[in-house]
């Protein structure tokens, strides 16, 4: 097996010890170890209203990103499309491919991202994130991709037509990609001849299924002859596979918390998780975390530089997206986030 390509995915985790401010200056230090490292792709992703997660605005943080790394392709993963009018969304990607042209990606999900609350303050109170919004999302697809195009859209309204571009004088497009963790954004990506990514890393179940739905439908488009996607995965990576778990604490907790419906929290460090997991973890939540260790990939570097490979192979990709979840210890510069950075460094070898 060859050692496949690897890129990143970025929430920006904002730790207890962080601001803001600080969680984003980790943010732009870890992408420019991957930029110098040679990876492919670093993307950041739109949640809201969550303590530890920092990433409430991609395009902004693609601008951030891109401005700090010199080669790598940045991009969203993703933007949640039903959040956003279309013509919002086309015009920030319009004008980063126009700023950074050959390196954006734009990828769009149709989950919201948030509670039921933000979602509707998203859009201004004006309905939220409707189901109707849902519904029409393949509309608002097809509208943004043809919007950032240089010939724009003609739409008629009152009965005048009136054409309508992202930006005034497009020279080039960003790639477009398809996000989801359901068997629907495959067949869409697929009838659209659009790349496609699962979302392996949120829960590790369904990937092999989704991927073989889009690969078996997929209909070859203007911009793509034949299927492409690669594969997500949350990592943490150190010098001896124990330190590795103790690196990855801080993360599990904060996903029990999410996925057990406790109250969210920033990200605790190190030293505070090893003492709620020695106070013990209630018997119910134990399986949960269980379970979300054994989809992630955690240990020391051959190991797993080993484990990437196999799983690339297992899934015909030739790209690995890492989502470095390595947590921090106390007195640990707030600027830096050195166990993701260390991630980085020991997979790309």
């Amino acid at each position: 097996m060859t050692a496949p390509r690897l890129s990143v995915l970025d929430l920006v985790p904002v730790r207890k010890d962080q601001s803001t401010s600080d969680a984003v200056a980790a943010s732009l230090a870890l992408a420019r170890v991957a930029d110098d490292l040679g990876f492919v792709r670093y993307w950041l992703a739109e949640h809201h209203n969550m303590p530890a997660v920092g990433s409430t605005n991609p395009p902004v943080l693609v601008s951030l990103v891109a401005g700090a790394t010199e080669r790598i392709r940045v991009g969203s993963g993703g933007v949640m499309l039903p959040n956003h009018a279309p013509l919002v969304v086309a015009e920030q990607f319009a004008l980063l491919e126009a700023a950074f042209p050959g390196r954006i990606d734009l990828g769009i999900g149709r989950a919201p991202g948030t509670d039921p609350v933000t979602g509707w303050a998203l859009r201004h109170g004006a309905g939220g994130v409707s189901d109707e919004n849902v519904l029409r999302f393949p509309e608002y697809v097809d509208n943004t991709i043809a919007m950032m195009d240089a010939a724009g859209v003609t739409m008629t309204v009152g009965g005048r037509r009136h054409e309508l571009r992202a930006t005034p004088a497009a020279g080039s497009v960003p790639t477009i990609w398809l996000l989801g963790s359901s068997d629907y954004s495959a067949r869409l990506a697929a009838e659209k001849g659009l790349p496609y990514v699962f979302a392996h890393h949120f829960s590790g179940q369904g990937t092999a299924e989704a991927l073989a739905l889009y690969r078996t439908h997929f209909q070859p488009s203007p911009e793509l002859a034949e299927p492409r996607t690669f594969l997500t995965l949350n990592a943490c990576v150190a010098d001896s596979a124990d330190e590795a778990e103790r690196r990855a604490l801080p993360q599990l907790l904060t996903m029990l918390r999410l996925r057990t419906g406790q109250p969210l929290e920033a990200q605790p460090s190190i030293e505070e998780a090893q003492k709620t997991v020695a106070a013990g973890i209630p018997d119910g939540h134990r399986g949960v975390i269980d379970a979300m260790r054994a989809a992630w990939v955690i240990g020391a570097p051959d190991e797993t530089r080993a484990r990437v490979r196999e799983l690339a192979d297992s899934f015909g990709v030739d790209e690995v997206m890492v989502n470095p979840i390595a947590g921090a210890y106390d007195g640990t510069d707030p600027r830096r986030a050195p166990g993701r950075e260390e991630t980085l460094r020991l997979l790309a070898g």
